[in-house]
């Protein structure tokens, strides 16, 4: 058995980052060597530096969808907040809606002006519903137009410009939270690790809110994970695979990037190939790394199995001695916060 409050920290609130730097690359990097536990202290636009040539440094193009929105029920003009989940088929959307008491089976609902309209088709559990949009052109240009970044709850901030939540190499809609250890890179630091002779792979996981869902068993061997879908094409498995091959590190940017090259790797006898679907897997201590040599990741929340995924890299103790250190010299934590470079 694995307790959950071996996953535990003390982290002041004044902590938790509410906005975005102003530079993206300007965030500060904690690096960790996993095997001796040394720590050094260094700035994101640094990474470079610790980036050898030959290395593939692998991100999620995931898009965030402006996925929160504001409207009315239409008869009774009852206010409603929706959250989109997925997209099923066509206009048909899995969503939460609150509030959900008073939500029923043909509930019309507007949203800007009836420039967005939907209908509920379905009541589904943990407050879930079916809903099939109505709308005047392109979807996604009126979502753009109406919608807001759902951002995670221990963000109490107004972000003034959405594109702050999005990594600067996001391109297939589809996520509802950021994948955000991306989110330091620039386009300039990006070419300059090029030019390094780094090579640049993309893979695709939409992040969904299950990211957020807390443990809520003592033993973490009893939580459930979320499942999320994921991609992987021919050409950036081809560059990923021979990289394993001629071995040469595959750096992975952000726990969404590990959990879908560890799922291919564990579907391919340790072989990364291109591939396709769910994903599920909990990765914590006592896993067998396949695919990742080494990783960027934000600071996560304590007891989460974001935390229990990368102490299955790095151990127990030297990640817990990392997040203190990091609380002590008062880095900033969570989806704007700093970032770690783990190798």
């Amino acid at each position: 058995m694995q307790s959950i409050d071996e996953f535990d920290y003390e982290l002041p609130e004044e902590l938790i980052a509410q906005t975005p730097l102003d530079q993206r690359d300007h965030s500060r990097l904690l690096t960790l060597n996993h095997q001796t536990g040394e720590l050094n202290d260094r700035h994101f636009y640094d990474l470079i530096d610790e980036l050898q040539a030959g290395d593939v440094l692998v991100m999620n193009n995931s898009r965030v969808l402006p996925a929160r929105l504001y409207g009315q029920k239409a008869k009774t003009h009852g206010h409603v907040e929706l959250l989109l989940l997925a997209q099923e088929q066509g206009d048909n959307w899995e969503v939460l809606i609150k509030p959900a008491r008073k939500i029923h089976v043909g509930d019309e609902l507007e949203f800007g002006d009836g420039q967005l309209t939907a209908v509920v088709n379905k009541r589904r559990e943990e407050g879930k519903f079916q809903i099939e949009f109505s709308y005047e052109g392109i979807f996604l240009e009126v979502l753009e137009q109406l919608g807001q970044m759902p951002l995670p709850p221990y963000i109490k901030e107004h972000l003034e410009d959405n594109d702050r939540y999005q990594t600067v190499y996001a391109k297939e809609n589809g996520s509802a939270a950021a994948p955000t250890a991306g989110l330091h890179f620039t386009p300039d630091l990006l070419a300059r690790i090029e030019q390094k002779g780094i090579q640049l792979a993309y893979v695709t996981l939409h992040v969904g809110l299950g990211t957020f869902r807390p443990v809520v068993f003592s033993d973490i061997d009893e939580h459930k994970m979320h499942r999320e879908f994921y991609q992987l094409d021919d050409d950036n498995a081809r560059l990923i695979g021979q990289a394993k091959v001629e071995g040469r590190r595959v750096i992975a940017v952000g726990t969404t990037t590990i959990r879908t090259l560890e799922t291919i790797a564990s579907r391919f006898d340790g072989e990364v190939k291109a591939d396709s679907g769910w994903t599920d897997i909990f990765i914590k201590p006592g896993y067998e790394f396949k695919a990742v040599d080494a990783f960027v990741t934000n600071f996560h929340l304590p007891k989460s199995t974001l935390v229990m995924l990368v102490a299955s890299f790095t151990g127990r103790d030297n990640i817990l001695n990392a997040y203190h250190h990091a609380v002590i010299e008062r880095y900033r934590f969570f989806s704007f916060g700093d970032a770690m470079f783990i190798y």
